[in-house]
């Protein structure tokens, strides 16, 4: 049985991972069919998700910057509603150490940062436009510290495996010096952040060698460019190579999966389950 802390919940799981459930609230996430909101949410439970990954803004190439108030503001009602029906853990998709803040009042478990607290991200102004932005991650990590919340934390660009695996050993070393409990840390090569086709499928292959495999590893590779690398598929049509990429990765040591299509993850791991 595979057994994880998220924030003050521990979860456990006869499958080979967990399954984390991608609701999106927003207007521009590169697959549409992941936007949505509380009845998204809820269908995901109702399907077996064991976590929910919520986000207010996108991190497609491209995207369009959003200001911490908006991000909030399109969130807190999934959170809330998905609160009054279930326990299930809630991961908050964001960069903003204000947006996590918010959401962990109201019920979230888990900060997904794609800056691995490293305090450096793109915000918007009031009106729109991009502003470079530097929030306080000594208090960010304090704050996860003092909460016993679950931080994710992501290696954005490009690299090698040493080079993602030293990058995210000093971000874990930043966190667990300003108090996070280290059971508490989960990482996330970033896949599709930067990198090339060749350095995603050599993260893919081997996620064990990743901080000397002494943390769970994340692997979200739902419908990315990479899967349409391999098949030569539309982001529509990536599913069958999702969940193949997906079940390599986790015979290989990823300990939860981020996935658009819930069930058919379940199943697969399932059937995995059943032929180890």
């Amino acid at each position: 049985m595979l057994q994880l802390k998220f924030g003050l919940k521990r979860a456990a799981t006869e499958r080979p991972a967990f399954v984390m459930g991608i609701v999106n609230v927003t207007p521009d996430s590169f697959y549409p069919d992941s936007r949505g909101g509380v009845d998204r949410a809820l269908r995901l439970i109702e399907e077996g998700a064991d976590i929910l990954d919520i986000g207010g803004e996108s991190t497609r190439p491209g995207y369009t910057p959003v200001t911490a108030e908006e991000e909030i503001s399109r969130i807190m009602p999934v959170i809330e509603a998905v609160r009054r029906e279930s326990s299930i853990p809630i991961s908050i998709d964001t960069n903003k150490f204000t947006v996590f803040r918010a959401a962990f009042a109201a019920g979230a478990d888990i900060w997904n940062d794609v800056t691995a607290l490293s305090g450096t991200q793109t915000a918007a102004n009031s009106d729109g436009t991009a502003a470079a932005a530097a929030e306080p991650s000594i208090e960010a990590a304090e704050y996860i510290a003092k909460t016993g919340a679950s931080v994710i934390l992501m290696h954005t660009g490009p690299g090698s495996i040493e080079e993602v695996s030293n990058f995210l050993g000093q971000r874990v070393v930043f966190c667990v010096s300003n108090g996070v409990s280290s059971d508490k840390i989960i990482v996330d090569p970033g896949i599709g952040f930067g990198k090339t086709t060749e350095q995603n499928l050599a993260l893919i292959k081997e996620p064990a060698a990743l901080c000397g495999n002494r943390y769970p590893v994340l692997m979200a590779l739902s419908r990315k460019r990479c899967i349409g690398d391999m098949t030569g598929r539309a982001a529509e049509d990536r599913l069958a190579g999702t969940l193949a990429a997906d079940m390599i990765s986790v015979q290989k040591g990823a300990k939860i999966i981020r996935v658009h299509d819930v069930s058919s993850a379940i199943d697969t791991l399932n059937v995995m389950k059943n032929l180890q």
